[in-house]
């Protein structure tokens, strides 16, 4: 099948484009179109396919994404592994601006998004608990040490609703609970991946430092156009640790954590 991939790329914040050849192609799907089309291309011997998570341009608000649509098109491309990389806020004062953290976990704080495949003919109970793939997040913490990147191998996001950032005190009561990161799209893209059973691996690139810790030494508020800055001078790190991944992303990839997802959960 010519429209076909092994690895598909949800792209973020500041990265509307990753790879120079290929084509661009329309992806419908049951659940509407997806953000955008897909990009398909070659890399290292596989078939990838790269969708900018907002649109390119960034038209479409996090609360707005077809996260359904988009989980579908790569799963009706035959994706089993989606690398998922996203701008993130540093929660905790340890994390800086422009390290990579692989996020493990995730705390919800969005509402009245469209955050599962089964909501008509039965109730599938998916566990939460693995959404982001561990053998994957080996392989990513592996290529960014290769990178010399500064990397935290685990940790918490908590998904808030959007467009808006955090107020202060919402920002501190993340910090106070330890949580790490704040971002817009982890959730309910995450959860939908694992209902598609198909691997996936969150990157957080660390853009700026949360309102709740303005008043720490250096630390200034937040702003859209400094997370499009601080991106902007990362992206070439974070398209090499992603590359990095896809290399050694082994032919005929299986994962018993992601790709039998569904069993045990009622279907």
């Amino acid at each position: 099948m010519k429209n076909r991939a092994d690895i598909g790329i949800i792209g973020g914040s500041g990265l509307y484009e990753f790879f120079d050849k290929g084509e661009w192609i329309h992806v419908d799907t049951d659940y509407g179109k997806p953000s955008d089309q897909v990009f398909l291309s070659n890399y290292a011997g596989k078939r990838v396919a790269f969708l900018p998570r907002h649109g390119r341009g960034h038209k479409i608000a996090p609360h707005k994404i077809n996260y359904r649509a988009n989980i579908q098109a790569f799963k009706d491309l035959g994706v089993g592994v989606i690398i998922a990389p996203t701008a993130v806020g540093s929660l905790q004062s340890h994390i800086k601006r422009g390290d990579f953290v692989l996020c493990d976990d995730f705390v919800d704080r969005t509402w009245g998004r469209e955050n599962t495949f089964f909501d008509k003919d039965k109730v599938i109970h998916i566990s939460s608990a693995d959404c982001y793939c561990d053998s994957l997040r080996d392989l990513a913490l592996s290529s960014c040490r290769d990178i010399g990147v500064n990397v935290h191998p685990s940790g918490v996001a908590v998904v808030v609703q959007g467009p808006r950032f955090s107020g202060a005190a919402e920002s501190r009561w993340f910090t106070s609970m330890g949580w790490d990161v704040v971002n817009m799209t982890q959730y309910p893209e995450n959860v939908l991946a694992r209902e598609a059973e198909i691997c996936y691996l969150n990157i957080s690139l660390v853009t700026d430092y949360d309102v709740g810790l303005i008043g720490e030494k250096g630390i200034e508020a937040v702003s859209f156009d400094e997370v499009v800055k601080v991106f902007g001078e990362n992206i070439e790190k974070l398209k090499k640790v992603i590359l990095g991944i896809i290399d050694n992303v082994p032919d005929g990839y299986s994962c018993d954590q992601c790709h039998d997802a569904l069993k045990g959960a009622g279907a």
